[in-house]
């Protein structure tokens, strides 16, 4: 009995070791866009990504059939979500946050959560609302939002230019 549960506990570690080995980079990339840090320089994410796939070994028995990523990446989510929503959250004692530095950072966390869910990953819109609770048409709203703001230049980019144009001429 305790043999053969030995190697079953076996089996699921293997299991989880060649998951996390195929799908680990892509979720530490998604908890890096949603931390907006630096890509070299992730350790909140590397965190969020710790404590998303802890949770995801520990439910690794009663998944039965359902898809381990879409686990991971629903964990990583909620726990961001968990974390940014209520600041102090998982900071030890004395802590203060770092200001993000990726390119997601002129995002808030909400828009950079459904950015990175509905474009990065491709999640469903119905899904995303489902998971964060909100109704389909805000989480459309939010990704349009955010959308706009990354692709539209910040105030003041443009007359700069035109200022250092007219200089030089």
């Amino acid at each position: 009995m305790r043999e053969r549960r030995t190697v079953q506990e076996a089996g699921r570690a293997r299991e989880f070791e060649a998951f996390v080995a195929g799908a680990g980079g892509r979720l530490l990339q998604a908890a890096t866009l949603l931390t907006a840090e630096a890509p070299d320089d992730n350790p909140r994410a590397r965190r969020l990504l710790t404590r998303a796939l802890a949770h995801t070994y520990a439910c690794w028995g009663r998944l039965r059939g359902e898809d381990p990523y879409n686990h991971a990446r629903e964990c990583l989510a909620v726990r961001f979500a968990r974390g940014t929503w209520h600041p102090y959250a998982g900071l030890p004692f004395g802590r203060a946050r770092t200001r993000p530095a990726g390119p997601l950072a002129v995002l808030s966390p909400q828009q950079r959560l459904v950015l990175v869910l509905r474009l990065y990953e491709g999640v469903a819109e119905e899904q995303v609302a489902a998971l964060l609770g909100l109704p389909a048409e805000r989480v459309h709203l939010i990704c349009d939002r955010a959308t706009a703001a990354l692709l539209r230049p910040p105030h003041g980019t443009a007359p700069a230019r035109l200022r250092a144009k007219a200089a030089a001429s």
